[in-house]
């Protein structure tokens, strides 16, 4: 999966990086590899499958993209790993758990983040090797890779300890605790100690840092400061969606330009997703990328929130 050092990754983020999003980005400045929502693998062994399967859409696609998968049952994350891995569930280079989401609802579920501590290990270790045996019955050479944190409550490089002893492909750490949730500055130093994990227990490991990294540059320098192979850019595609750029022509895009970029989005997604197919109010959010820095644009924000429907959305910025 990946071949080649630097790495850039788009951050997985729900409600957010969907195939028409990642659409977006790529045409503005490509990272090198991009993440799909938080698919619960769970929902998608139910009836409620075929309303989970637009999270897993790579139609509109340009650049690889993994599949972040979290959930509960072992057995699902077996049969799901499998039909991405075999491509019965088409267009991916690789299979991502997610170790790192601290929302409430997924902590109460003993899932995601939660399986940090230790009394949940025995939990994580079923879900991974669930996971790496379904990929393996698909296709023997399709990577597994985990994003995470630097600990529950606290840091906890025993945790990592513990990942690195499965030989992912790729191992992404958010800098931060689940406690710290994004309320406290990335603490990028944390990740020495996992470098030197890696580099005894599995040194074929490529190791990502999340956190705090705002754009192309600011990762480069990142990189070369803590020795880290990559990193991933989450909330710094908001504030400029050229954040892949070498050089981000965003701080000079008039105000015109950038309604036209969020018109774009919209057009694409009642395209990629016509008839309501996808609840628009989760489109909104994206107003915030696009309308920014000039003057009028938190007023402008602010009608968009009172739409009801990409006509409206359209009507207004027209």
């Amino acid at each position: 999966m990946v071949v080649s050092n630097p790495i850039f990754i788009l951050a997985p983020m729900d409600d957010v990086t969907d195939t028409v999003f990642r659409r977006v980005v790529a045409e503005c400045a490509a990272p090198d590899y991009t993440m799909t929502e938080f698919v619960n693998v769970d929902g998608l062994c139910s009836p409620g499958r075929d309303r989970l399967m637009r999270k897993l859409d790579t139609t509109l696609d340009i650049v690889p993209v993994i599949a972040q998968i979290w959930g509960k049952k072992p057995e699902n994350f077996e049969t799901i790993s499998r039909q991405i891995a075999s491509g019965e569930i088409p267009g991916f280079s690789g299979i991502d758990i997610n170790f790192g989401c601290p929302a409430k609802s997924e902590i109460r579920a003993d899932c995601c983040s939660a399986l940090q501590q230790k009394h949940l290990r025995p939990d994580a270790a079923t879900m991974i090797e669930s996971t790496l045996q379904g990929a393996m019955d698909g296709n023997p050479d399709f990577p597994v890779s985990f994003k995470t944190r630097l600990g529950f409550s606290e840091i906890d490089f025993s945790w990592h300890e513990f990942l690195l002893g499965y030989k992912p492909s790729m191992l992404t750490v958010h800098v931060r605790t689940t406690k710290q949730m994004s309320k406290v500055p990335a603490q990028w130093s944390a990740i020495q100690p996992i470098i030197e994990l890696r580099d005894e227990l599995s040194p074929s490991t490529k190791i990502i840092m999340n956190g705090d990294i705002m754009s192309h540059s600011h990762g480069l320098e990142i990189i070369e400061k803590y020795g880290v192979d990559g990193v991933m850019i989450g909330r710094g595609i908001f504030q400029d969606p050229y954040a892949f750029a070498e050089k981000s022509p965003w701080p000079d895009i008039e105000q015109d330009r950038r309604i036209d970029h969020f018109k774009k989005h919209v057009l694409l997604h009642d395209k990629q997703w016509p008839g309501g197919m996808k609840p628009f109010n989760p489109l909104k959010k994206f107003a915030k990328v696009y309308i920014s820095q000039f003057d009028g644009a938190s007023d402008l924000r602010a009608r968009i929130m009172e739409t009801e429907s990409t006509e409206q959305a359209l009507q207004l910025i027209r």
